[in-house]
């Protein structure tokens, strides 16, 4: 027969579950309305409706801007997960100058986005480089570059040396080490690197705003449509979004944790 479960036990699962509700039932309220209209509070539930996203998909300012979040989020995604892996690699491989790439690889991820925005406008316009979405990847690049960093580093001192060694000793040179051995073991952090870039990236507003030219991101465009208000098809748009991050953060939770892990864990 089994116990029942502790007091304690039961108010932390109340408490957790009251958490999890305040916090997140604020999200099916576009996604119902999606589906439903509802007027003053109330839902209509007898006529379910896809006009929503009919009227979405001829929204060309908001397909205009959700294109171009796309490119960027790409662009910043391939970016950063081949420097952060390069850096990565030297880090770990090297000791000169360790502390000083840790530093210059955090700083803009640890500062406010609004100093990391400002110091990168500065900088543009010192250098003479014009506003426009080659200064949005950039600035995304820097801003996500640490994420890519850390999770690569991560699985490259959990992997064991004697791989490594083992290549070497039956005749490997070193790029097919790097070829064969290293980077198959690092490939599903990379991926999950670039999963949770992408998401940085799709959701970036403060920087943006400072360094983008005449092409909007679609958290630009949102933000200007606050003064104005929202027409009924955003909310088809943030139900699409939520499920894309819910995608998104399975994605990263698989890619992310190691197999060996998994296989313990099952």
């Amino acid at each position: 027969m089994s116990a029942l479960p502790r007091p304690s036990t039961i108010f932390l699962a109340a408490i957790t579950t009251l958490v999890a509700v305040l916090l997140y039932s604020p999200l099916f309220v576009p996604i119902v309305s999606s589906f439903f209209t509802i007027s003053h509070g109330n839902v209509d539930w007898s006529s379910p409706t896809l006009s929503t996203y009919v009227a979405l998909a001829g929204n060309h300012d908001i397909l205009a801007a959700l294109r171009t979040t796309l490119i960027v989020g790409v662009c910043t995604v391939v970016l950063s997960v081949v420097s952060g892996t390069l850096l990565a690699l030297y880090y770990h491989g090297r000791r000169s100058g360790r502390s000083i790439l840790q530093f210059i690889v955090f700083l803009p991820f640890l500062m406010p986005p609004i100093i990391s925005g400002l110091a990168l406008l500065i900088f543009f316009r010192e250098i003479g480089l014009e506003r426009s979405l080659l200064t949005v990847v950039i600035g995304h690049t820097v801003f996500v570059l640490a994420i890519v960093y850390r999770t690569v580093l991560m699985r490259l001192q959990s992997m064991s040396r004697t791989l490594v060694e083992a290549s070497y000793d039956l005749g490997a040179s070193g790029w097919q080490t790097f070829w064969r051995i290293i980077l198959p073991n690092l490939s599903s952090a990379m991926v999950g690197g670039a999963i949770l870039t992408f998401a940085l990236s799709f959701d970036e507003t403060m920087i943006t705003i400072l360094v983008t030219g005449t092409q909007s991101t679609l958290p630009v465009r949102l933000w200007a449509m606050m003064r104005l208000g929202f027409s009924p098809d955003i909310n088809a748009l943030v139900a699409l979004i939520l499920m894309f991050t819910v995608l998104l953060c399975v994605l990263a939770a698989r890619f992310l944790i190691p197999r060996q892990m998994a296989t313990e864990r099952n």
